[in-house]
This record gives C-alpha cells, structure tokens and sequence, in this order.
C-alpha cells in the first residue's frame, strides 16, 4: 500500500479510537515516529490513556503536537513565559524544539515553573500553543549545547522536511520477500579504531559507527562492494562519541549520503565536540583536513536522537533499541530486532559491565540475542583490572608520593569519561593542591552536567542536591596558552589533567615538554594506550622523544616517573567481558568478538567457546557473516 494511502487509513483508524470530543488536524510520519497534529493537546496530555491506548492499537510510536496555526512566534512566547512563570522559578534559558513543537524551559526551581499540580505550565500552554517541559538547568553551561540548538533551530524548515522523507522511507512497503541476514565487517576487526560495521537484508543496509584509527589516520573499507554506493544506505547507527567510533561520520555525506543517524542526544552533543576538534588539530598539526566543518553541521542536522529503551522502526524490516553501555555518556548497545521474529542482533559498541564513578553497568536484560557482536579491548588471558575503589586508592598513593618530594603530577585523559571518572576520584581525595583541567575537559563536562538523568543514581542525586563533585573548589579551568604557561612554571606542587589521553597532541604535550626533565615529576597513564602512540612508547619505556617547538623539533628527556593505574578504563575487562555473555537469557546461538587487538579478538572468542560452547567467531576486516 502506498504510503499516502497507509496514513489516509490510519488518520481513519485513530479518528474511530478517540474519544468524540476531541479532533485532530493531521497525521503525518516524521522519522519513526507517527505524529498527530490536533488543536486538542490538553485533553491528550490531560488523558494519557488516549496515547497508549493508539500506540497499542496501531503498533506504531506516537507523539501528539500541536497544529501549527496555534503556535505563538517564539520571540513573542518568551515574553509570555516570563510573565506567568514566577521569578522564583530560576528561569536559566528557553529554547524550542522545532522538531517536537516543545518549548523547553530551564530553571533552577522546576517545582516553581510547574506550578500546583501543573497549573502554571497547563497555563503557558494555553497561551503559547507550545508543549512546555520543564527540566533544571544544568550548574555549568554548555557552548556547544547552545550552538547545536541554535543551529538545529536555524535548520528547522530542512528537519520538516527531512523526516517526513525518512519517515516514509521507513513505512514504506516492504519490496523484497527473502529473508536474509549479513553482517560486513568494514573496520575494527582485530584491531582498535576505525569501528564500521554493515548489517545488511534484502530490504534494508545500516551502517553502525564510522570511525577513524586516531594516530595512524586508518579509513573504513567504505569503498568495499558491499557498501556502494553510500547513498543506497538506509540508516547510520553510532553507538558513541569516541572518534574511532564516530570521527568519519561527516565524510558519508561528501560520499553521497542523505538519510538519518540515529544516536543518543548526549552522543550527538558530544560527536560534535569531538569532531570539531579534530579537524583543528589536525589543522594545528599541519595534517590533511579531513572534511570541512560545514559536514559536521551537515550530519548534525540529519541526527534523530532515540531515548534509552525506545524501540524504534528504522526500516521495512528493522526495529532498532539503545540500551546504556555504561562507557561514556550516552554511549550505547545497538539492539536489532529484524523481519517479524526472524533474527535479533545485539551490538555492543564498547561497554563497561561494572558501575563506575559515573555510569551504571551495561545492560544485557534483552528479551532475546541470537548473535552477539561483542568488543574486546582486554579480553586477552591477563587483562584483568582493578575495581574503581581499588584504582582510586592507587592514583591517590602514587599523587601523594610525588606531592610528597615536591613533583607535579601530570595525567593524560581523554575529554570524555576518563576525565570526568577521575575529576570525581580526585575531589574525593581532598588533596591540597590544585587540579587544573586543561583541553576540552571543561565543555565536555559541562555536557556531562546538562545529561545527569544518563548518570548513575548516586551522582544523579548528588548534583540534584546541590552536592556537585565537577563544581569542587579544587578544579581550575586552563583555558589559554597565557595560563598554561603560567601553570608549568608554577614553583609549587600540583596536578594538571590535559587531553590528549594517547598524547598525540593537545595541550598535555606542552606540560610533558615543561615537566618530563625533572626526575620529582610523575606521568600517570589512566587510559587505553593503542600501539603505535606516543602514550605506548612512552609506556614501554621510551626516555627520549622528539616533540614539536615553536615550529623546530626538539628532543625531550623523559626523567620524570612514568606509572599506569589501571581500573579507570571505560572498557570491561576479560572477567568482566565474561560476565557480560554469561547474563544474557537464553545465552546467544553466536559470538562475534571485535575492536581489538588480534590477540585479544582471537582470546576472547576462546574464551567465550569454552565457558559457555557458544559458536564463536573473530572475523577479519572485509569478512562477511551470514546470520540467518
């Protein structure tokens, strides 16, 4: 059935299910979702029967919004919401939602805003024409939060129209009767970084990640027959911000690419960021651009972000779920449920099967897993870590011992995660020194602050009540080169947390270059260190290296102590990995074990064989795998 005649029959359909007073104005698909339209938005949010009762009924996702002809212009709607709402209320910022026609209102005192059992905010709706939701405002302000809403509403008449064309792309009528099921390895087998992935039926290609091998600048196999061309892809899944999981993404739409990416909004946020720096340090480094910024604000624009749990039509014959990996924020497991019953696919990204300082533990509940396809960064034989509490009280005795002598401590951190899981041991140490943060560990945790329902309970509540480990006193933001080199030149102890976590670049090459000569100086690695970086060959022992100088290269005694703590790493370990397969019920028919080194692949896979005589496998780049 063509799509317009499915919409005229469902418009039929929903008019027969709600009650007779209330009315809509149309029916639309936008992205998976299928949108009413109505003058009538109280009495559905009023009765919230009536949206499950449709969603039941119809076995689609349904949002309710406004008609167009009843929304306020939002210059005009602003006014209007500062004038009802309480200056108690704490209101932070207003920005709408172009997509969702939602107001979304920050405030320090949500209670306030809302008013007596919502009265204030059924209020500002009926004036405005707008659906308001009322969220806190997050204690340390986002740029690049604030530029990506600014820009997406800028973009608001593209998104229109782009998700009504993803949207009856996804309804469309299924063409092809087979039922097949291939997976296409593209990068990120037997090795780290580059992570892509096609998983391919008659019906439907989806691409899940895209990324880059930081360091040695490693593509995808994107020209590989299985891929082209890129405009043929139906869906691009990133399961998080990393770049050796994201860094290519704008490149798909130099290649030809228009469809959507789906990804969780905290990954979105942060891809940007990460993204954004990248192409400047490549810039800085004299390195090949790889794309322009204006392909980043491309795929910005094309990202439908999907809430943890929301089970999500992506094609004819593809739902798709993200559920919490527990790495980084907003990182996910992609959850594929393909044809009616026919296969279902859990693809891990990177996970962490543990609660963290940050983040609870990645989930395995799913209803059913017929493969699995599974990282393995540490899943060698001895890849065993620490707790966080057993890591915590390493760091702390290594800092103190060099605080003790009069040193300074430097820890290389990636921006994300790593940063923010070791800000919050460091707080908890209560050291009398500074901790200065220094690259983009500030803005990255500023997103951090904007997303605390993606937090675990425990730092969740902490930053509700006031009680915010990121706001300590003993953090300070580096944020020129002027304050930089004030701080190397510092007499007194401290610690400085910089990016890059590998040391291939970023402002932590500027304190190694400060502080490597002096023997009371200590190098602490907290972080994955992949063969081939400078982190690595400092790791095994390295007591000289050459570094760039005002434009001249220069060799840089290393004196300094160099240590590894282990246990802050946002990847399981092999127990944990171990775990992980051992808590999904029924147990998978099939394992695929990637992103990791050949060793490690080929370990794990192994491993999983014998403990629990699952079919295995750790494919090479290129491979494809039949599944159904």
């Amino acid at each position: 059935m063509p799509v317009e005649e499915t919409l005229l029959e469902l418009k039929r359909r929903i008019m027969e299910l709600l009650p007779g007073d209330v009315s809509i104005t149309g029916v639309e698909f936008e992205g998976p979702e299928l949108v009413i339209y109505t003058e009538d938005t109280q009495k559905f949010a009023d009765d919230g029967a009536i949206v499950r009762t449709l969603a039941r009924e119809l076995k689609k996702r349904i949002s309710v919004r406004p008609s167009g002809n009843i929304l306020m212009e939002p210059e005009k709607a602003v006014k209007v919401i500062h004038d009802i709402i309480p200056e108690e209320g704490g209101i932070k910022d207003i920005y709408f939602d172009m997509d969702k026609a939602e107001v979304i209102i920050e405030a320090e005192k949500p209670g306030l805003v809302i008013g007596t059992h919502g009265a204030t905010l059924r209020e500002v709706a009926k004036v405005i024409g707008w659906r308001p939701n009322v969220i806190r405002a997050p204690p340390i302000q986002s740029a690049i939060i604030k530029s990506i809403r600014r820009y997406l509403r800028e973009e608001s008449e593209f998104r229109k129209d782009f998700v009504k064309k993803v949207g009856r792309r996804i309804y469309r009528d299924k063409l092809i009767e087979d039922d097949w099921l291939r997976i296409t390895a593209l990068g990120g087998c037997r090795e780290v970084g580059r992570n892509a992935f096609l998983l391919s039926t008659p019906e439907t290609r989806v691409l899940i990640d895209c990324g880059v091998s930081v360091g040695t600048e490693g593509m995808p196999y994107l020209y590989a027959p299985e891929v082209s061309p890129i405009s043929n892809i139906d869906a691009v899944v990133i399961t998080h911000a990393h770049l050796d999981h994201s860094g290519l993404v704008p490149l798909l739409f130099l290649y030809g690419y228009d469809g959507p990416i789906y990804i969780t909004q905290p990954t979105r946020d942060l891809m940007a960021l990460l993204l954004l720096d990248y192409i400047e340090v490549s810039a800085r480094e004299g390195k090949k651009i790889p794309y322009k910024s204006s392909l980043i604000r491309d795929a910005i624009r094309h990202t439908i972000p999907l809430k943890y749990g929301d089970v999500t039509d992506i094609s004819p014959d593809m739902k798709l779920t993200l559920y919490n990996a527990g790495h980084i924020l907003g990182s996910s497991i992609a959850y594929f449920h393909i044809g009616n019953g026919l296969y279902n696919l859990a693809f891990t990204g990177d996970i962490k099967y543990e609660r963290t300082f940050l983040f609870e533990p990645a989930f395995n509940d799913f209803p059913r897993v017929d493969a699995l396809v599974i990282e393995s960064t540490y899943g060698g034989m001895n890849d065993l870590q620490p707790s966080r509490r057993e890591a915590e009280k390493n760091l702390k005795d290594e800092i103190e011992n060099t605080l003790k002598k009069g040193g300074k401590v430097i820890i290389p951190a990636f921006a994300v995660g790593r940063s923010q899981e070791v800000m919050i041991a460091l707080e908890g140490m209560q050291l009398e020194v500074p901790v200065y943060l220094d690259g983009m560990i500030w803005e990255a945790t500023s997103v951090h602050t904007a997303y605390p329902e993606y937090l675990n309970r425990k730092l969740k509540n902490s930053i509700f009540q006031g009680e915010n480990p990121f706001l300590s006193d003993v953090f300070v933001q580096v944020d020129d080169v002027e304050k930089r080199k004030a701080v190397i030149e510092e007499k007194e102890p401290f610690i400085v947390l910089a990016t890059a976590g590998m040391l291939n670049g970023g402002p932590v090459l500027e304190y190694l270059k400060g502080l490597a000569g002096d023997e009371r100086n200590k190098l602490i690695f907290v972080g994955y260190q992949a063969e081939g970086s400078l982190g690595r060959r400092i790791q095994k022992g390295w007591n000289e290296i050459q570094l760039s100088n005002e434009g001249k290269i220069r060799n840089i005694k290393i004196n300094m102590e160099t240590r590894t703590v282990d246990g802050f790493s946002g990847h399981s370990d092999r127990n944990q990995l171990l775990e992980y397969v051992r808590g999904i019920r029924p147990l998978p028919s099939k394992v695929i074990c990637m992103h990791g080194e050949s060793n490690k692949c080929m370990a794990l896979a192994s491993g999983i064989h014998k403990r629990f005589n699952i079919e295995t496998v750790a494919p090479m780049n290129l491979e494809t795998l039949r599944l159904a």
